[in-house]
């Protein structure tokens, strides 16, 4: 029971679309940056290396690039709302999900060779999303409260067990 109450917190955490990120592609990230009582958008361009838990709302990854002769990797959660936006210019023919041998090479060694893909239908999630919000408002205010009826559930039995527990010390001492 508490693993689906888990689930469902989790699921209303993730994003409605998010772009098919694999290993061996090479991704523009967005970035929300906070500075101050301002944001702005920061773009880091490089590898993905690394793509862990794409079905969870703790998906993540590893994108690595060059700056200067000096390798900069950097983790991105794919579904953190400081995410603005994913683009893959490039996809690669890769046989592995982590390239982390890409860490030891450098110049032709560490190219990895290019495969034809249909980068507008992989970069189309925003129109997507855009055109779900439009359509669905009524359907996304169901869910909100939906997934919240079970954590005050779950605060409850938490409430009341801790009584129960609060109750029984002092009939043992």
């Amino acid at each position: 029971m508490s693993f689906s109450i888990l689930k469902q917190i989790g699921d209303a955490q993730k994003k409605k679309k998010v772009v098919d990120v694999r290993s061996g592609d090479t991704v523009k990230v967005t970035q929300k940056i906070k500075e101050g009582d301002k944001f702005r958008l920061q773009m880091f361009e490089g590898v993905v290396i690394r793509a862990d838990r794409k079905e969870s709302h703790t998906a993540r990854i590893v994108v690595r690039k060059v700056t200067s002769g000096v390798g900069v990797e950097k983790s991105f959660l794919i579904h953190s709302p400081l995410i603005e936006k994913i683009e893959v210019t490039k996809r690669s023919k890769v046989r592995r999900n982590n390239l982390s041998y890409l860490r030891d090479r450098s110049g032709k060694s560490a190219r990895l060779s290019g495969k034809d893909f249909d980068r507008a239908a992989v970069n189309d999630v925003t129109v997507a999303e855009e055109a779900e919000a439009v359509e669905a408002p009524e359907a996304e205010a169901a869910e909100t409260e939906a997934v919240e009826a079970p954590v005050e559930d779950a605060k409850e039995v938490a409430e009341e067990k801790a009584e129960e527990v609060a109750e029984e010390k002092p009939a043992e001492a």
